[in-house]
């Protein structure tokens, strides 16, 4: 079996394959202070509660936008797994073409998306990530990761609300029954969903336009299904696009 480790700023999404087969995937908040006990810990008992046994792993693969925790992991993966871990960072063989001015600039979850798009969808995409951050990644026809676009993102944006005015309350991210708020509630509720929506529709056009041929348009995340049910121009959501993008990129780079 693989596991596939995806490290955000906010949640780490996790899944188990048997070859292409995605037998389960779990999010567990992400913990810069966490020893790699402790997450061993965490690990075993999901893989208990799936009824999965962590001795069956015979390889690990790590994308990371929170560099603290690379360590972290590969103790547990030498310690408890005793394999070492292929992590997607400069020299990981993808198949794609980084066009960024510095490469190493692309954080690994955007490289693992546009991967994982290719290889289900075709080029050219617009993968749009509703994460921490909400990114826009555009991947030309020949395979090229041409670059983005990188905006707050919808969480960041509803606890700025919060903590900086006096008045404003915390509130449920779903849309309300219609655009014009008739409470405090509603209108900021209004203003994060149909607001994102309005400006991924408005930012993806953007794109298109430096873009050749008609890039089909992905969005994954937490919130995508949220703002996609909005959206004029989100074609199809894939909650485990990243996954599928870590296990395309282990079995690249396995030998």
């Amino acid at each position: 079996m693989l596991l596939v480790i995806d490290v955000g700023n906010t949640q780490m999404v996790m899944g188990v394959y048997d070859n292409t087969n995605l037998l389960v995937s779990w999010r567990v908040s992400t913990d810069i202070r966490r020893s790699g006990d402790e997450f061993w810990v965490v690990l075993r008992n999901l893989f208990r509660e799936a009824d999965l046994d962590t001795e069956a792993v015979k390889g690990v693969c790590i994308s990371s936008v929170v560099p603290p925790l690379q360590g972290m992991l590969e103790e547990v993966c030498d310690r408890y797994f005793k394999c070492e871990p292929i992590s997607v960072e400069p020299g990981v063989k993808t198949g794609l073409s980084i066009l960024y001015d510095n490469p190493r600039e692309v954080g690994a979850d955007r490289i693992v998306n546009a991967v994982a798009g290719i290889n289900l969808y075709g080029a050219p995409l617009i993968i749009v990530d509703f994460g921490t951050a909400t990114t826009f990644d555009a991947v030309s026809a020949k395979a090229q990761y041409l670059g983005g676009a990188i905006f707050p993102g919808i969480t960041i944006s509803a606890e700025a609300l919060f903590q900086r005015t006096a008045k404003l309350p915390r509130v449920e991210l779903t849309a309300p029954k219609s655009v014009i708020g008739k409470d405090t509630d509603s209108s900021i509720r209004s203003g994060l969903i149909y607001g994102y929506a309005e400006m991924v529709d408005g930012m993806v056009k953007r794109i298109r336009k430096e873009m050749e041929g008609l890039p089909k348009v992905i969005a994954t995340g937490g919130l995508a299904a949220v703002i996609a049910k909005y959206s004029q121009e989100i074609q199809e959501v894939n909650h485990m696009l990243t996954l599928v993008g870590l296990r395309i990129i282990y079995e690249k780079n396995r030998a």
